[in-house]
């Protein structure tokens, strides 16, 4: 069953199709011979309408549903005659309205798709990254992903993308655009493309299955240290391996510390967030789970951290959720320091289930608390080190997306002035091959001098 933790607002938002494995419950209260009435009933929305209601009924965490007579709701909604799918998901809609639970939200086959793929990491498409340039007002491309369609055609940062398939994209949002270039695995698709220096040509691309890169990395020298950083947007179910393969790669390049960038971060998958807190955090506890029923489940550190070198994270009011958990178990812990300003605050974790038209529903099927007991709804995480934002700031991010981690961006700059000290008193904690030689030497083993931290 996928587990979940993202913000409302990423919900809402999501807009890429994909594919993804998924829980299916169908009704109990179906019965499963099949007379005329029960086909024609499984064949109806109110099926869809009775799985969701099922759902609800046997896993959402408030037993009393917030005061909701929920018998009285699916008797409702089963009473009534809907002439399409969309009458019945409007009626469904406004049932969890009642609930006053923004997360526990019924997904139309699109929105279900787009929130599956988002959590899978992968789409199907040809594989850039675009941006609505603030000036021109053109869809531009940020950067081609690697190993994808757009980068073995030559695809390159800053073209800009005048049509689709022939259709213009004057007035396209992003969203639009994203829409139109994704579709089936093999399927072609034509680019019309304005490079700077040239005339505008025709692309023609064929799609593919993508994993989306959710880390980015790379070594700063800051002063006399190096600084891996490290940004991770999203916890989708590709996020661990390649978290894993971002500190690997910096430790080997020889980090002494790190800064973990979760600014913007909607959240993702419970279990991604779990496996990356592991990679940071030795031993202590995670998380801690309470369900419908009161059963409490603690989530612990396993031994099987890749680092204990010293630890920043970057957290904004956008960084929810798995962002919270992490940060939460990181702080609670003391093993890093926050920068940032207060998080977003949810301690609510969903299941997600596929429904039989392909509709989808997620419901609310826990509360979180710190390893601390801290309760963050509606809260969020204070960090260590609040950080101030001026204008100037966020405009000059806004028109350079690549200051973003580096000494123009204000978040960074002030976890680089508390690493700095951290580090120096790690290093000065850590033995010397000098005072490690006497105990070597006691346990009868050949002291290897040439080894570095």
């Amino acid at each position: 069953m996928n587990q979940m933790v993202y913000s409302s607002r990423f919900v809402r938002a999501a807009v890429c199709g994909g594919l993804v494995a998924a829980t299916t419950i169908l009704s109990s209260l179906v019965p499963a011979s099949k007379s005329s009435a029960q086909v024609s009933f499984r064949n109806s929305p109110r099926a869809v309408l009775d799985e969701a209601w099922q759902i609800v009924n046997r896993e959402y965490v408030d037993t009393e549903f917030n005061q909701v007579n929920w018998q009285a709701v699916r008797s409702e909604l089963l009473s009534r005659d809907y002439s399409s799918s969309e009458q019945a998901y409007a009626a469904l809609r406004r049932a969890l309205e009642q609930l006053d639970d923004p997360y526990t939200r019924f997904l139309d086959p699109r929105q279900f798709q787009a929130l599956t793929n988002q959590t899978s990491g992968e789409l199907s498409g040809i594989g850039i990254r675009l941006q609505l340039d603030a000036d021109t007002q053109t869809l531009t491309v940020v950067e081609p992903l690697e190993n994808s369609p757009a980068s073995a055609a030559g695809i390159q940062r800053g073209d800009r993308i005048l049509a689709i398939d022939g259709r213009s994209t004057e007035g396209m949002t992003v969203e639009q655009a994203s829409q139109s270039i994704q579709g089936a695995v093999g399927t072609q698709i034509t680019l019309r493309i304005d490079r700077p220096g040239q005339n505008a040509f025709d692309q023609e691309l064929t799609r593919a299955r993508i994993e989306v890169p959710n880390v980015s990395y790379m070594l700063r020298q800051e002063g006399t240290y190096q600084i891996g950083y490290i940004r991770l947007t999203e916890f989708s179910s590709h996020a661990p391996d390649q978290m894993r393969r971002a500190i690997q790669t910096l430790l080997n390049q020889g980090a002494d510390g790190f800064v973990l960038d979760l600014r913007g971060n909607p959240g993702g998958l419970l279990q991604a967030s779990i496996d990356i807190s592991r990679m940071w955090l030795e031993n202590g506890p995670i998380v801690r789970t309470v369900n419908r029923t009161g059963q409490s489940d603690q989530i612990n550190a396993n031994r099987t951290s890749l680092t204990q070198l010293p630890l920043a994270v970057l957290v904004d009011s956008n960084s929810a959720s798995s962002s919270e958990i992490l940060t939460g178990a990181l702080r609670d812990n003391d093993r890093a320091i926050v920068v940032g300003s207060q998080t977003f605050g949810k301690a609510l974790v969903q299941s997600v289930h596929s429904l039989s038209d392909g509709s989808g529903l997620a419901v609310t099927v826990s509360h979180y608390y710190t390893p601390n007991g801290t309760d963050i709804s509606q809260r969020g995480i204070t960090p260590d080190i609040a950080v101030g934002f001026s204008e100037q700031d966020r405009r000059a991010i806004a028109g350079d997306q690549n200051l973003i981690g580096t000494n123009a961006d204000p978040y960074y700059r002030q976890a680089i002035g508390a690493l700095q000290v951290t580090i120096a008193d790690y290093q000065q904690q850590q033995p010397t091959a000098e005072t490690q030689l006497p105990s070597l030497l006691q346990l009868g083993q050949e002291p290897n001098l040439r080894q570095s931290h």
